[in-house]
């Protein structure tokens, strides 16, 4: 995917590290990627020879430039060091590789050695270079000094975030001569990360008008893809991809980004794969719980929006995450709309323990029909889910996008909120349910969400059923 929203070369992990590690870089390099295939490599003969022999076009070839890396790390001399990184160049050169010549710890090592050890790499035959800020200690005033000073051939900026300077450090380094960033889907990586792909290329795009040649629309797919396989959250607050990024709750917000999205959007959503939210609580204005409910095809009169938007603010006040159902609820109460629920729950079983499959089976009754469904799953919740969803299949294809669960207070006994977001032939729908038990609160808050997405999208709720 990296490669074909327009990356130009993916650094494929350490060759070093594993036996599972080079059988990925044989596979992506045996993928036909337009992106050239690069692997991270020490000045050690066995890593260029597993780069070589395992497909990779180039190498990342680190070496530590530091003093306090040479004497404390590698308890070698500067011309040691010197000498490692040659014939490490040379040798690379000979098995066929594209050489990117790394400094490690460049941020803090003497400008003139960097200098000295990138000018032999590249007599040597390495093609580019690269300025480590290992620990992220560098200033984009510092950048702004060092860097060009350092561009000999191509160079690259790579930075670590320990001090939230990662994005501004790289996008300085690019303004003083650096040529290429590396960056990481939603900024992971050692300790703190690195700087995040999404964040540099909608800079460049937005305000420096460089075109990256990325597919901007492809970005939060990505940026989901790869938080669901590494287990790594996006934070909530995460510019560009995290989950409030496009979501206003703020009545005078909301008011302005439905009048004109621009005044309170830096950029479209949809130009980064996002759609906009306008989440509830107690700052919504009644333009938003409008908006909202209109989506659903609720159409209040104005004294039944003044009493939603007066419920809706009284369950703000007391904490609540709102959700569409909570909405749904509100509205049907106040406008006095009675709608029988399409599903049923009659009976649902889970079997989970050390040495046991968890599985899960589920009895329903459909649109008046009674469907059982069974699954296994990762664990018990994952199960449940997996088996509600099955037993459904026949009548719609129901998604779980994200699912979601707090602690209201602590202990065993907790009582646990769980809030889920489904989707249904692109429309989505957040639910959620409490309960002690977790198993019955996401069940509880899956089937609301569920009957709420198989309701008759076109039925006309504006009609009050006294």
């Amino acid at each position: 995917m990296l490669s074909d929203i327009g990356v130009h070369v993916v650094e494929v992990g350490s060759v070093a590290a594993s036996d599972g590690e080079r059988e990925a870089l044989r596979l992506i390099s045996d993928a036909g990627l337009k992106a050239e295939v690069c692997t991270y490599v020490r000045a050690v003969v066995q890593d260029i020879d597993y780069a070589a022999d395992y497909g990779a076009d180039s190498v990342h070839l680190v070496i530590p430039v530091s003093d306090l890396h040479i004497e404390k790390k590698m308890r070698k001399t500067r011309a040691q060091i010197c000498e490692m990184a040659f014939s490490a160049v040379t040798y690379a050169r000979e098995r066929g590789l594209i050489v990117e010549l790394s400094g490690e710890d460049a941020s803090r090592a003497d400008p003139v050695f960097v200098r000295e050890i990138y000018a032999g790499g590249l007599e040597r035959g390495a093609e580019r270079l690269c300025f480590c800020d290992t620990v992220g200690l560098l200033t984009p005033e510092r950048v702004a000094e060092v860097i060009p000073h350092l561009c000999l051939a191509p160079l690259s900026i790579h930075c670590h975030d320990d001090l939230g300077m990662a994005m501004a450090n790289t996008v300085a380094a690019l303004r003083a001569g650096a040529t290429c960033a590396h960056v990481t889907v939603n900024g992971i990586g050692e300790r703190a990360g690195n700087t995040p792909l999404e964040e540099l290329v909608m800079a460049l795009e937005l305000l420096y008008q460089y075109p990256t040649g990325i597919k901007t629309g492809e970005i939060y797919h990505l940026s989901s893809l790869v938080s669901r396989m590494t287990g790594v959250p996006l934070p909530t607050n995460k510019a560009i991809v995290g989950e409030m990024a496009f979501t206003h709750e703020s009545g005078i917000h909301a008011h302005g980004v439905l009048r004109e999205p621009s005044t309170y959007e830096p950029v479209p959503p949809e130009r980064v794969g996002r759609k906009r939210r306008i989440m509830l609580g107690k700052h919504s204005g009644s333009a938003s719980i409008e908006a909202a409910l209109a989506e659903m095809h609720y159409h209040p009169d104005e004294n039944q929006l003044k009493e939603i938007l007066k419920r809706i603010k009284a369950l703000g006040d007391k904490g609540t995450r709102i959700t569409d159902t909570d909405l749904i609820a509100v509205a049907e109460a106040v406008m006095a709309i009675e709608c029988r629920p399409v599903l049923k729950m009659k009976q649902f079983t889970v079997v989970s323990g050390s040495n046991v499959t968890p599985t899960a089976s589920v009895t329903m009754d459909v649109k008046g029909e009674e469907v059982t469904g069974a699954s296994t799953g990762a664990g018990p919740v994952d199960a449940a889910m997996e088996a509600l969803r099955r037993s459904v299949a026949a009548v719609a294809d129901i998604r779980l996008e994200e699912y979601h669960v707090d602690a209201i207070h602590g202990g065993t006994d907790a009582l646990v909120d769980v809030t889920v977001r489904l989707s249904k032939d692109g429309k989505i729908i957040t639910s959620r349910g409490a309960r002690t038990d977790i198993i019955m609160a996401s069940v509880e808050a899956v089937i609301a969400g569920m009957n709420r997405l198989l309701r008759e999208e076109n039925e006309d709720r504006s009609k009050n059923t006294h």
